[in-house]
């Protein structure tokens, strides 16, 4: 997409289920603290947001998914959104797991509504079947990228003239994950959980704005994270001394290494305005899209923060970069 076209997408609502206490908290970025490795996910009563009939066939990830989208609708205070853009990393994996379980011990024909469901675009069908929505609907799968790739097709929609688009994340824990981590030797230093972070991005500014989404860079097989950063905030007339706070995700957990440490210490950004945000969602593959909720809440109730970076690196290869403004920024 070419710079030149790039405008600023307003978040006019933000919704989160996660291992904190987020779902409907405004101000919740007061009150998170770093996760235990025995923390919960923090439901909500879904009976609020889902029909009993559907929410008993619906497994973790769609209740999340479905709440949170419904939450953003209701907040937002719009009939419908002009489309559905949802990001994921793993899918549906209760169901995947549930399918192929059939699969090894029922003989014949398998019963089709695991295979159905485990399929990664069911979340977006079931937000779709769930709100009535006939719009564009479009699920992206691209390991720890998903979300920036579904908010960058988000902010295309809005280029092209709709004006409210749903966009949001989720991925699921299930036991088999920590059993293949341990196997592979992976030690993420973060409980391995679950999330779903929604929002509602718009072309206009109203009253109920809560921040700005001023651009995204999805960077895969960066040849130098240093350079990228710098390349994507002098894009938007940013150094990155004008940058207030800076949520990290990193493969060492909890550690900014090598050159992001360079370049944050050469911005002179104080250490304690580096916050890794898997300390407080835990590790799932969108996990960026729980920093954005957390990054527009900060901005909210922060007046003085009026730029904060995204910097998604939890997988080497891949770099996810998101700038999030105040609105008057």
């Amino acid at each position: 997409m070419n710079k030149m076209e790039r405008s600023v997408y307003y978040i006019s609502a933000a919704s989160t289920i996660s291992h904190q206490d987020t779902f409907g908290k405004n101000g919740f970025s007061e009150s998170v603290r770093k996760l235990d490795s025995d923390s919960v996910l923090a439901s909500p009563d879904y009976k609020e947001f889902i029909d009993a009939g559907l929410l008993r066939r619906m497994s973790k990830i769609l209740r999340m998914s479905v709440a949170c989208s419904k939450d953003c609708i209701r907040q937002a205070g719009i009939d419908q959104p002009d489309a559905i853009v949802v990001g994921t990393g793993l899918g549906c994996l209760q169901d995947t797991e549930k399918f192929l379980s059939t699969s090894l011990t029922v003989e014949g024909l398998l019963p089709p509504t695991s295979f159905i469901q485990s399929t990664h675009n069911t979340m977006a069908g079931q937000i779709s079947l769930s709100l009535g929505n006939h719009g564009y609907n479009m699920t992206h799968t691209q390991n720890t990228l998903s979300f920036e790739h579904a908010l960058l097709d988000a902010m295309l929609l809005l280029n092209e003239g709709e004006e409210h688009i749903l966009i949001g994340a989720a991925d699921e824990y299930i036991e088999i994950l920590s059993e293949i981590t341990d196997r592979l030797g992976y030690q993420p230093g973060y409980p391995l959980t679950s999330g779903a972070s929604f929002f509602i991005i718009s072309n206009q500014k109203t009253d109920e704005t809560l921040a700005c989404i001023k651009d995204c860079e999805p960077v895969a097989f960066a040849k130098s994270l240093k350079a990228s950063v710098q390349h994507f905030l002098r894009s938007n007339s940013l150094k990155i001394s004008d940058v207030d706070t800076v949520l990290f995700a990193a493969p060492e957990c909890g550690v900014i290494t090598g050159e992001i440490k360079l370049l944050l210490e050469e911005g002179g950004i104080d250490p304690a305005k580096c916050i890794d945000y898997l300390s407080l969602s835990g590790v799932y593959p969108t996990a960026s899209a729980f920093a954005l909720n957390y990054a527009t809440d900060l901005i909210r109730h922060d007046k003085s923060v009026r730029n904060i970076l995204i910097l998604n690196s939890l997988r080497n290869e891949n770099l996810g970069l998101t700038l999030v403004q105040a609105v008057e920024a």
